[in-house]
C-alpha cells in the first residue's frame, strides 16, 4: 500500500505540524512532503523529499534549477508532482520579487543585486536585464534584453535607449548572469557596459551600476570602479 501522509502518526505528519507548531518548524523535507503529498509503497512522502534534496545538494537554489525531466528520474516523482514542485518554488521567486519591487529606492549594490536575482538566480544560460529608474532611483520597469547560451549573450544597444526613453528613465541599472558561478567580469562585459555608458550620456541618462549575478554572489561594476 501507498504510504500517504493520512498514515503517519499524527505528531509526524507535516501539514497538522504546520498547523499547531507554525511553518517554520518544518525542514526543507517535510515543506516538499506536503507539496507532493505521497510517496511509493516502500517511502514515505518525507523519504521522498529527502532524496530530491540530495539530488540538489541538500540546497533549494540547485533544486531550482532542476526540469520536470530531472526531477522525473527521482523514484516517486512524476509529472505532475514535478510541476507541483517547480510551480512551488516559481511562487516563492515570485513572492520574494514583491518584496523587492516594493522597496522605495534602489541605495546600492545589494538592492541591485536583491532586484536582479529571483530573475536569474536558477538560469542555466545567460541573460541580460535592464532596470528603468526615474529620478528618486525608483525602480519604474525591469526588463529582459537579451537570452543567450551558456557562455554568453548579445545585447543591442539600441533596444535599451529604445525603452529607456519610453520609459523617460533618468538612470538605468545592468544586470547578467554567469551560470558558470565565475565573479570575474570579462573583456566584452566592460565593452557592453562602456557602449551602453556612452549612448545613456547622449540622453542625460545615468548608468549606476552593472551587476554580474551567479551562485549566490554578485560583481559589482560601481563598486569596483569600473562605471
Amino acid at each position: 500500500m501507498k504510504l500517504t501522509i493520512k498514515d503517519w502518526a499524527e505528531d509526524d505528519r507535516p501539514r497538522e505540524k504546520l498547523q499547531t507548531k507554525g511553518k517554520q518548524t518544518l525542514s526543507d523535507a517535510e515543506l516538499l512532503a506536503i507539496i507532493i503529498g505521497s510517496g511509493t509503497p516502500s517511502e514515505s512522502a518525507v523519504d521522498v523529499s529527502k532524496k530530491i534534496l540530495k539530488a540538489s545538494d541538500n540546497n533549494l537554489f540547485e533544486l531550482g534549477k532542476k526540469s520536470i525531466q530531472d526531477l522525473c528520474t527521482i523514484n516517486g516523482i512524476g509529472p505532475a508532482k514535478a510541476i507541483s514542485i517547480i510551480s512551488a518554488l516559481e511562487l516563492g521567486k515570485r513572492h520574494k520579487l514583491s518584496e523587492v519591487i516594493e522597496k522605495k529606492k534602489i541605495s546600492d549594490s545589494n538592492d541591485v543585486y536583491e532586484l536582479f536575482y529571483p530573475f536569474v538566480s536558477d538560469k542555466q544560460h545567460e541573460e541580460f536585464w535592464v532596470a528603468f529608474l526615474n529620478r528618486a532611483n525608483k525602480v519604474i520597469a525591469t526588463n529582459l534584453i537579451s537570452v543567450g547560451t551558456t557562455s554568453g549573450t548579445l545585447i543591442d544597444v539600441k533596444i535599451i535607449m529604445k525603452k529607456a526613453l519610453e520609459y523617460l528613465a533618468c538612470s538605468l541599472l545592468l544586470c547578467h548572469n554567469h551560470p558558470s558561478g565565475s565573479m570575474k567580469a570579462s573583456k566584452e562585459d566592460e565593452n557592453i557596459t562602456a557602449k551602453i555608458v556612452e549612448a545613456a550620456r547622449f540622453f542625460d541618462i545615468a548608468v549606476l551600476d552593472h551587476i554580474i549575478v551567479g551562485n549566490g554572489e554578485y560583481f559589482s561594476f560601481a563598486d569596483n570602479s569600473l562605471i
